[in-house]
């Protein structure tokens, strides 16, 4: 890369011409503003106590010196502080070239003979997935493609939560008041039909509530003392004791809703190599408990209840067992953390988990670091903020969510509808157009939550997604097609060995935003953030539709120039359909 050339070179003529030693890291290299004439920007300020000199002069100094130094620099500019350098036609011809050849152009090693365990989607089988679960599935599989586009060895894994008192809610409703019903019956997908009988335990629950309160019972106390919760704590503590009818009751409603996820899942384009379950985990868990009690890493309460002191680590204390015996989520997340340890020797795990979990995974790496285990300084929670609508915020025991099918036919939909009225597929067989319409409505939902930072909470508009003009996944898969309907229209678009003297500002521009795709895909990997991807895709797609309104391409009479755009526009719809591809999005060769 011609940045780390450019910082060897600068650290040896600080030496030779100052005789003063700076470390590599002192160096700092940007991409120079539009607003000024170069490609490359060292900065200088760094240097200014040290040498003695303004930063004019040293700016001045050092171009001179960089200049006479290195063939791929032709002209420099200082502004205050700022060295920016020109870097040679042939240089970025070059580069290109060499970019047009390399199948695997935009990976890196960053991650080579590293291994990442990352847990994302975690649904709960009291309920169908809904938005929230959208972001949290899109950000997984688009972080674990990024991880691998980075050379690490990636290991995708989900753990259901298939056992709780949320649960047995979803469970002890249907049992009073299902009357039988069957997803066959109802025509219902699985997952739906559990998740009502959440909703019908949520509204009876409440209306025992309101009836405990009319007969003069405190509220708190009517909240703890209704007749349903009871029978619904009642049905865990048979749970854990497996009983018969309860674990029947509990395989046949897990089943309908793992039916109803392998459907959604498969929407989304997201699967897993291994699947987790909280059922199978938390036994280990409370091994792992009872031996940190041994090790008088853990206390017990005088109630029975177990609990980790983290007050010297900042934190508070940690129930990890109840007082009945049964287990908490940090119990299961105990045993989960070392089983996958255990079986995968990972050098990071990575937790796709929402940020109102935050503190959960503060307390579970520092629980399992105070248990011995030192691999847990390798825990990292990938905090996301949350989705919200137009309307406001969704909430799953009222029955407000936004269901994931739904949002996904309706997204279909609204792709259908947008399109003929531009009347972009009049051409397309209906097959074809159903294909299109998909991929334009995975696109545009994907892009638009990718794009923004995970930390963030957002607010997704349907509507404002599916636009072919502005920051969204429709422009960049339309601008995708227009250059592979350029190339079709070319025929023949071999690499050419006579390259152009001089490029135009819009070819410069497009040609150094390629240059930059190793290091933005190495950046995201690095934080964990699609978003970087899907701004800097943008912007491409951006540049190359402005390049193509004022420059020719098919039309160019100049052969040597001919060959080079066409070029360039394969270059970048390769990039385009890479980028796009770690965002987990599809894109089309016609439209």
């Amino acid at each position: 890369m011609f940045e780390e050339k450019l910082i060897q070179v600068t650290v040896e003529l600080i030496r030779s011409h100052y005789g003063q030693e700076v470390a590599a890291s002192q160096i700092q290299i940007q991409k120079t503003r539009r607003e000024f004439d170069g490609d490359f920007t060292l900065v200088v300020f760094p240097f200014v106590k040290q040498l003695r000199k303004s930063p004019e002069q040293i700016g001045n100094e050092l171009g001179e010196l960089i200049c006479n130094t290195m063939s791929e620099v032709v002209a420099f500019n200082v502004i205050k502080g700022f060295l920016n350098l020109s870097l040679s036609v042939d240089f970025w011809t070059c580069f290109l070239k060499q970019a047009s050849l390399k199948s695997d152009f935009g990976t890196t090693n960053t991650g080579l003979n590293k291994r990442v365990v990352l847990e994302f989607s975690s649904p709960n089988t009291n309920k169908p997935l809904h938005l929230g679960h959208i972001r949290n599935n899109l950000l997984g599989w688009s972080v674990s493609e990024i991880l691998k586009a980075n050379r690490y060895d990636v290991v995708r894994v989900n753990l259901v939560n298939d056992r709780g008192i949320h649960i047995c809610k979803s469970m002890l409703a249907w049992q009073k008041f299902g009357k039988g019903e069957t997803p066959e019956a109802s025509g219902l997908k699985g997952d739906h039909l559990v998740g009502k009988y959440y909703v019908v335990f949520d509204k009876e629950y409440k209306a025992e509530i309101e009836k405990l309160v009319a007969d003069g019972m405190d509220r708190d106390d009517a909240g703890k003392n209704a007749p349903l919760l009871k029978e619904a704590q009642q049905m865990l503590r048979l749970w854990e004791e497996n009983d018969p009818e309860i674990r029947s009751l509990w395989n046949k409603m897990n089943g309908w809703v793992y039916d109803g996820f392998d459907k959604t899942y498969s929407r989304l384009g997201i699967s897993f190599d291994k699947t987790y379950y909280e059922s199978n985990t938390y036994l280990l868990g409370k091994q792992i408990v009872e031996k940190g009690l041994e090790d008088k890493a853990l206390f017990r309460k005088e109630d029975t209840s177990v609990w980790a002191d983290l007050t010297l680590e900042g934190l508070d204390e940690k129930l990890l067992l109840r007082s009945d015996g049964t287990s908490v989520y940090m119990t299961q997340d105990l045993g989960t953390a070392k089983l996958r340890y255990d079986e995968f020797v990972a050098d990071t795990m990575i937790y796709v988990v929402g940020n109102e979990q935050n503190y959960h995974f503060d307390a579970l790496k520092t629980i399992l670091k105070k248990l011995g285990y030192s691999w847990a300084e390798g825990i990292h929670h990938l905090s996301y903020g949350m989705v919200e609508l137009p309307e406001g915020k969704m909430k799953s025991r009222e029955g407000t969510v936004v269901d994931a099918d739904d949002l996904m036919e309706e997204m279909k939909n609204t792709a259908k509808e947008i399109s003929m009225e531009l009347g972009k597929l009049d051409d397309f067989e209906s097959n074809e157009a159903e294909q299109l319409y998909y991929m334009l409505a995975m696109g545009a939902l994907k892009y638009f939550i990718l794009k923004v930072d995970p930390v963030k909470n957002m607010l997704f508009n349907p509507t404002e997604s599916i636009d072919f003009n502005g920051n969204t996944g429709p422009f960049i898969q339309y601008t995708h097609a227009r250059i592979c309907s350029i190339l079709r229209r070319a025929e023949i678009n071999e690499p050419t060995d006579t390259l152009p003297s001089e490029l135009h500002l819009k070819e410069r521009n497009i040609t150094r935003l390629l240059y930059e795709f190793p290091q933005i895909v190495a950046e995201a990997g690095r934080t964990f953030s699609p978003a970087l991807i899907a701004n800097y895709v943008f912007e491409l797609a951006k540049e190359y539709n402005s390049f193509y309104q004022d420059i020719p391409v098919l039309k160019e009479q100049d052969e040597t120039l001919r060959s080079f755009r066409l070029m360039l526009s394969s270059t970048t719809a390769r990039v385009l359909a890479k980028a796009m591809k770690l965002l987990g999005v599809d894109v089309p060769e016609k439209m």
